[in-house]
C-alpha cells in the first residue's frame, strides 16, 4: 500500500483538487476532502498506507466491494474489444447485461432502458409513466432523494429540492416514519393506515385524473433507511390501481443486494410498474443505471417512437461491469451474505449498542442497510446537533472507520461482501465513539 512518492502524491492530489475540482453539495472554500489512494474489498487507504474500514460503501454503491477482480477483468477485457459504441447499435455486452437484469426482475418485465446513473433513470421512468398515462403530475414523498437532474431533484423531497425547483408537475406527501410520525400514530399498523389515508387524500386533492405516477424509494435511503410498515407498499399499489396511476419503485440505493434480496420490493410482495436502478448493479465501477420496464408500458413504443435517448446508454464498459458484477454476486452468494449479516450479525449487534447508549434513539434496517437515529433526549427524540455529528465523524475516522453520516444519523451500510469479523470491528468502533461525552 505504501509508495516512496506517497507524500508528493498526497500533496498533489490536494493541490489539484482545491485548484480545479468543484464539489457537489458544498461551499467550496472550506473543503478539506478525504484523500483516497486505493481500495480493496471493504477497505480503502490513503497515500501513507493508512487503511480505513469502509462502512459507507462510498455513496452506498460499492455493494460488491472495492476492486472486485472479476469486474475489473471484465472491464479490461471489454476495453480490448470495444470501448464505446452508439446506443442505436446492437452490442453483445449490452444484451447480456439486460438479460441478467430482467432475469432477476418479476414476471412481465422484459425490457431495460439504460441510463448514465440513477438520476436519469428516475427522469426516464417519470417520462415513461407520463407518456403511458397521458397525465402530468408525479407524487413523491418529502423524505426522499431521487437524484440531481431537472425532474429528479424536484421529485426529491428534502432541502435540495428547494433551490432547484424548475420542473413542473410535481407534488409531495408524507410517507410513513413511525419513530417521527407525522400522523400521531402509536403502532406501525396505525402509521401505515394513516399514511395511506393521507396519500389517498393527496391523490384526490391533486386530482387523480392528473397524476401519472407515484415515485417511491422502496426503502428510503438518504432520508434515514425508513423501513415500510406492514401493509404500506401493498396499500400504495392498491391506490395506484384504483386511480390508474403508475407505481415507480426507485431501487437505485436499495436494489441489487443492499437489503439482502436482489430487489428491495421482494421483501414486501409488491410489484411496481417501473423499476429504476444504478449503484449496486455494478457497484459504480463504471457509471450506469436504468429503468426496467413492464411489458404493458414497453409495448406502447412498439410502433410509437420513444422520445428519449442518451449518448452513453448501454455503454459497453458499463455493460461488461454489470455482467461480471451480477455473475459474481450470484456465484459467490453475496446477496445471501448480505441477508445473513443483517439478520444474524448487524441486527443483534446494533440492538446491543442501542441498549448501552441512550444517544441511539432508534435502530432500523434490513440486510446491510441500517441507520442509528441519534438523539440528545430519548424522551423527546430531539436530534443531536450538527456539531455532535461532526465530532462523531472525526472520532470514527480517527479510529480508521469511514462512515456515512446524514443529518442526525449514522448509516451503517457496508458492502454486501462484509464479513462477521469486519462487522465486529466496526461495532467496537461505534461503541467506543458513542461512549464518549458527546452531548
Amino acid at each position: 500500500m505504501t509508495d516512496p512518492t506517497s507524500t508528493s502524491a498526497h500533496e498533489r492530489t490536494v493541490q489539484l483538487d482545491k485548484a480545479h475540482v468543484f464539489h457537489s453539495w458544498s461551499a467550496q472554500a472550506a473543503l478539506n476532502p478525504f484523500v483516497v489512494a486505493g481500495g480493496a474489498g471493504c477497505r480503502v487507504w490513503d497515500y501513507d498506507g493508512r487503511s480505513y474500514l469502509d462502512f459507507s460503501s462510498q455513496l452506498v454503491n460499492t455493494n460488491i466491494g472495492h476492486q472486485h477482480p472479476a469486474v475489473i477483468d471484465a472491464i479490461a477485457a471489454q476495453a480490448q474489444v470495444l470501448t464505446t459504441i452508439a446506443p442505436a447499435t446492437a452490442n453483445l455486452a449490452r444484451g447480456e447485461a439486460a438479460k441478467r437484469i430482467v432475469d432477476r426482475a418479476p414476471e412481465g418485465f422484459n425490457k431495460v432502458f439504460f441510463t448514465n446513473g440513477g438520476a436519469d433513470a428516475n427522469e426516464n421512468a417519470m417520462r415513461l409513466a407520463r407518456l403511458h398515462t397521458g397525465r402530468d403530475t408525479v407524487l413523491s414523498t418529502y423524505r426522499s432523494y431521487h437524484g440531481n437532474t431537472g425532474s429528479a431533484i424536484v421529485a426529491t423531497g428534502d432541502w435540495r429540492r428547494i433551490p432547484n425547483e424548475y420542473a413542473r408537475g410535481h407534488a409531495h406527501f408524507f410517507g410513513p416514519f413511525a419513530y417521527r410520525s407525522e400522523f400521531w400514530a402509536t403502532t406501525p399498523e396505525q402509521e401505515s393506515e394513516r399514511a395511506l389515508h393521507h396519500l389517498e387524500r393527496v391523490i384526490q386533492s391533486e386530482g387523480a385524473e392528473s397524476i401519472a405516477a407515484v415515485l417511491l424509494e422502496t426503502v428510503p435511503g438518504t432520508a434515514g433507511v425508513l423501513i415500510p410498515p406492514p401493509g404500506y407498499l401493498a396499500g400504495v399499489r392498491a391506490l395506484c390501481d384504483r386511480y390508474g396511476i403508475m407505481l415507480i419503485f426507485d431501487e437505485v440505493m436499495c436494489g441489487f443486494g443492499r437489503t439482502g434480496s436482489w430487489f428491495a420490493f421482494e421483501n414486501y410482495d409488491v410489484v411496481p410498474d417501473l423499476i429504476t436502478f444504478a449503484k449496486g448493479v455494478n457497484s459504480g465501477y463504471v457509471p450506469t443505471g436504468g429503468v426496467i420496464i413492464s411489458d404493458a408500458i414497453a409495448s406502447d413504443f412498439d410502433t410509437k417512437v420513444f422520445p428519449g435517448g442518451l449518448t452513453y446508454s448501454g455503454h459497453p464498459l458499463a455493460m461488461a461491469s454489470i455482467v461480471a458484477a451480477l455473475d459474481a454476486m450470484e456465484n459467490d452468494g453475496i446477496v445471501e451474505n448480505a441477508a445473513r449479516i443483517g439478520r444474524d450479525v448487524l441486527a443483534p449487534g446494533l440492538a446491543a449498542l442501542a441498549e448501552k447508549h441512550p444517544i441511539i434513539g432508534e435502530v432500523r434496517g434490513i440486510g446491510v442497510f441500517w441507520a442509528l437515529d441519534l438523539v440528545s433526549d430519548p424522551e423527546t427524540r430531539e436530534p443531536v446537533s450538527a456539531a455532535v455529528m461532526g465530532r462523531i465523524k472525526s472520532e470514527l475516522m480517527a479510529r480508521n472507520l469511514l462512515p456515512f453520516l446524514s443529518e442526525n444519523r449514522i448509516h451503517v451500510v457496508p458492502p454486501c461482501i462484509v464479513t462477521d469479523a469486519e462487522v465486529a470491528e466496526a461495532l467496537a468502533i461505534y461503541d467506543e465513539v458513542l461512549s464518549l461525552d458527546l452531548l
